[in-house]
């Protein structure tokens, strides 16, 4: 079982202090609480990759305006819009696991220049960064990509499709 669960969005900004609009993530309701540590992915250069919830509001319309420790300024709030919230699954309830969406799991990658490289099959949780297991179209080897800003170059849920651009040889590896 994986260790993280996706369970927010990050779509904008909303104060000069850090304050982020945070939807729930397809499938689930809001789970963020205060004291909760999140993953933000993919990561972005010069952002946390991790923060705890600070505080939690109720901002209408299936939004929530989120804080965290260490995004104390819009500059660095914007640097976080776009990005994924991910809680350890020992800190959800267990009712929002029933009812947890497969996350990205099921998402065809492709590759700017290979095309279609395959379906994600988990997402691995390594130290310095997640990576997408993705058994390829032709039945390969698995390949690993990682969930990084640099090589993802979009990402669009309704679709169930993530855009890569990797670096020669990755593929071969």
């Amino acid at each position: 079982m994986r260790t993280w669960a996706n369970v927010a969005e990050l779509s904008k900004t909303k104060t000069l202090t850090g304050g982020l609009v945070a939807r729930c993530a397809p499938g689930l309701p809001f789970l963020l609480e205060e004291g909760m540590e999140v993953a933000f992915v993919p990561p972005r250069h010069d952002a946390p990759r991790r923060a705890r919830v600070l505080s939690v509001q109720d901002a209408g319309r299936d939004a929530f305006l989120v804080t965290f420790e260490g995004v104390d300024s819009i500059d660095i709030a914007e640097l976080l819009v776009g990005c994924s919230c991910l809680v350890r699954r020992a800190d959800l309830p267990e009712s929002a696991l029933a009812a947890e969406a497969d996350g990205l799991e099921g998402f065809e990658v492709h590759d700017a220049r290979a095309g279609f490289v395959g379906v994600v099959e988990s997402v691995v949780e390594n130290p310095g960064q997640f990576l997408l297991s993705v058994a390829p179209a032709d039945g390969g080897r698995r390949v690993l990509v990682p969930l990084v800003d640099a090589l993802v170059v979009g990402l669009d849920e309704d679709a169930r499709r993530i855009d890569v651009d990797l670096p020669d040889g990755l593929l071969d590896l």
